[in-house]
Formats: structure tokens, sequence, C-alpha cells
């Protein structure tokens, strides 16, 4: 199985940077995700997650390093967050790191979000504030 990198990049829609490593199971989102095409830019994530879920015993460690994404790219991160709450629940050993910008005035909502997903999943979230 192969690793994922691709460069984000801010050009007329804003794209993650994504670096999944196959080698240690090791993966981040960070950047900006505003994307004309979101599900089409994460269906390929999809497809590794379940992949590398089904033939791993390593533990999965996600890191969201997301400063900003639109409502079509949290849909795709609540379906990251549940394929990784089912890898959990099939034995697997999960990781999951929210890093925020406290100095954000929308951040509250957000983490808002994330701890509404924590209550409804019991899927464990690491609040993780961005010093700077």
């Amino acid at each position: 199985m192969k690793s994922i990198f691709i460069q984000g990049s801010h050009e007329s829609y804003f794209i993650p940077t994504v670096n999944f490593s196959a080698e240690t199971g090791i993966c981040e989102l960070s950047g900006e995700s505003y994307l004309e095409e979101t599900i089409k830019f994460y269906t390929p994530l999809f497809n590794w997650i379940k992949e590398y879920s089904l033939n791993t015993e390593n533990t999965i460690q996600f890191n969201f390093k997301l400063t900003y994404f639109n409502t079509s790219s949290s849909k795709c991160i609540v379906d990251i967050l549940n394929m990784l709450k089912k890898f959990q629940d099939t034995g697997g050993n999960v990781n999951v790191y929210w890093h925020y910008d406290n100095n954000d005035e929308d951040v509250e909502e957000e983490l808002e979000e994330v701890e509404d997903f924590m209550d409804e999943t019991g899927l464990t979230i690491n609040l993780v504030p961005i010093k700077k």
C-alpha cells in the first residue's frame, strides 16, 4: 500500500495538504478545505482509510489541522471520523487529534460540533490548541 501526499494550494479553491503514511499510520489533513468537487477530492482518501484499516494492525493516528473548511468538507470530515470509529469498533487502535486556533472567534461552534460527535459516537477526539 502506498502513502498519499497532496500539497495544499490556494488557487480559485483551497485544497488541504494531505499526508497519509502507510508506514506509520499517521494521517494528517491541514490547511484549508474549500473545494468545488469535494467528493471527488475526498473519495481517494476514504478508499485509502478503508483499505489501510482492513490491512493493518498499527494504530491509526489522525491529525486534523484545518484552519478553515466549508460545509461540504465538514460532511467528508464526519465520514472520515465515522470510518475511524468503525476501525476502532472492530478492534483497531485510533488516536484522533483536533488542532484548533483558540484565538479564532468561530472556534467555539467548531468545538461544540466536535464534542457533539464524540458524545454521539463514543470516539475520543483529543482537542489540541494551536500555540501561536
